[in-house]
């Protein structure tokens, strides 16, 4: 797959043409599935949803972009629905828009649902993440990410790469996000760690990876 994997979703110029680059063609071009399925199990999980699918949240732009066409695959809702109403048009489409939310109930509902199995298929779509959304493309999320608790109880992840992100770095709102934090976080990691401010994503088409930033970041070496 090729990946656009950010902190808080296309927030500037270079992540923007970073996306373009990957699809191929203009956004007004490009058709678009958002999956909003991480936000329910955080607070006002209901109203993160909905401003995310409806492109009302500035500070995360991710739907607002001018997409062709966007549609809605909620995870949560696919064990219900014949595979050939819903996989045929995620084979079609050009970009998923996976949200913010909790890792680990993202990481549950791809699996229940059978997207985890598809995604590595998925060679002409480009998987764009957005906090959780990039996080669970990671092996492992550590520890101290670790809110809602699958039956496992590990804190395992898709392993679509083969390094961890630490989001919202030197986030305001977040004061526990320093890089005194994530230096511990990635200590607790064996594979290599990206800490990333809302200004950077990383580009991943293959094996080569590509960081892409108007802010600051960090990598720590496993």
């Amino acid at each position: 797959m090729k990946l656009l994997l950010s902190s808080a979703g296309i927030k500037n110029a270079r992540i923007h043409d970073a996306l373009v680059d990957l699809l191929g063609k203009p956004i007004a071009e490009s058709n678009a599935l958002c999956i909003p399925t991480a936000s329910y199990a955080n607070p006002d999980g209901a109203g993160n949803a909905w401003r995310f699918i409806s492109g009302r949240e500035p500070r995360t732009p991710m739907c607002e972009l001018g997409w062709k066409s966007l549609g809605v695959l909620e995870l949560t809702a696919l064990p219900s629905i014949e595979k050939e109403r819903w996989i045929p048009v995620l084979q079609g489409t050009d970009a998923l828009l996976v949200g913010g939310g909790d890792p680990l109930y993202l990481h549950y509902w791809m699996c229940q649902s059978g997207l985890a199995d598809l995604l590595p298929s998925l060679r002409d779509v480009v998987y764009v993440g957005l906090s959780a959304g990039s996080m669970v493309a990671a092996p492992r999320i550590g520890k101290p990410f670790v809110g809602w608790k699958p039956p496992t109880g590990a804190d395992e992840t898709l392993g679509l790469v083969n390094f961890s992100i630490f989001p919202h770095l030197d986030n305001e709102d977040l004061p526990d996000n320093t890089i005194s934090n994530a230096e511990k976080w990635a200590a607790g990691i064996s594979a290599p760690c990206y800490a990333i401010d809302d200004e950077t994503a990383i580009k991943v088409t293959g094996d080569a990876v590509e960081v892409v930033s108007e802010g600051h970041w960090r990598l720590f070496s496993a």
